[in-house]
């Protein structure tokens, strides 16, 4: 009853495209310009549409593409950091073994003294405390605190903050520590005034500890000038990473770094 009393409030414009629709039609195949014309917007139409449609399941897409490059980032980081120092000892000797967990940012600090970071991996993923975590650019913290399914990560941009690293490609090392001036700016101290420096150098992980591998990226020396007792640089150094804008992380695991410890703890350290 509804559709009949609906055909006859708009007969007349049923009646109307009846005769269109027909006369359309008509008038498109009997002529080759109006045939043309009509396939060419009929296929502009379709092209639209097809790439509307390939944007949003790029767009979906994303997420899957990203965990993708992510895993594929923790592979490659897992097999350099295992083959560093593969050429100096035999097969199968090696002194450390590393492995890695990718993880996410969930809450970021770098304009406090203290800054810590919040990520979203924790005991039940293998997280423990004082595990090296890096981005993509370069280093980012250790692991403090973890509970099942979190922790929290001293910012390289906290005062307490100290890691061993060392200029690119030699030998000379020092301390990485943080002023607390700039977030884009770190210093390396108690390196001996002896060695030649140049504006652009590039700081690495030293290798000294047991948390991060050495040859892993930290900055550029944007300046350097001698501390009070003029025998050692104050450096300071242009981070790699963005520590403003972080999102994808690696939590790095020395297999070996228990035993390492435990070692030391028994020799005198006078």
């Amino acid at each position: 009853h509804y559709i009949l009393n609906l055909i006859l409030l708009y007969r007349n414009a049923f009646f109307y495209a009846a005769l269109a629709l027909p006369a359309l039609g008509l008038t498109v195949w009997s002529h080759s310009y109006h045939q043309s014309k009509f396939f060419n917007s009929s296929r502009g139409i379709a092209g639209y549409v097809y790439s509307t449609a390939a944007d949003i399941t790029s767009y979906f897409g994303l997420r899957t593409e990203n965990d993708s490059l992510v895993k594929e980032n923790m592979r490659l980081r897992h097999l350099l950091f295992n083959a560093q120092k593969s050429h100096l000892f035999p097969k199968d000797t090696i002194p450390y073994s590393y492995s890695i967990i990718n993880a996410h940012l969930i809450k970021n600090s770098f304009s406090l003294p203290r800054n810590y970071l919040t990520i979203n991996r924790g005991k039940q993923h293998g997280v423990v405390r004082d595990m090296g975590v890096i981005t993509q650019q370069g280093i980012l913290g250790i692991v403090e605190n973890t509970s099942s399914r979190f922790a929290t990560v001293q910012s390289i941009l906290n005062t307490q903050s100290s890691i061993n690293a060392k200029i690119k490609h030699t030998q000379y090392f020092g301390s990485l520590i943080w002023d607390s001036r700039d977030y884009n700016v770190v210093q390396l101290i108690d390196v001996p005034r002896l060695v030649p420096l140049k504006i652009g150098d590039t700081i690495v992980t030293g290798g000294m500890s047991s948390i991060f591998p050495e040859n892993i990226p930290i900055g550029i020396i944007k300046s350097h000038k001698l501390d009070i007792s003029g025998s050692f640089y104050r450096i300071d150094v242009a981070l790699f990473t963005d520590m403003t804008h972080i999102k994808n992380v690696y939590l790095i695991q020395n297999h070996h770094k228990e035993e390492i410890k435990a070692l030391e703890a028994k020799t005198p350290n006078e």
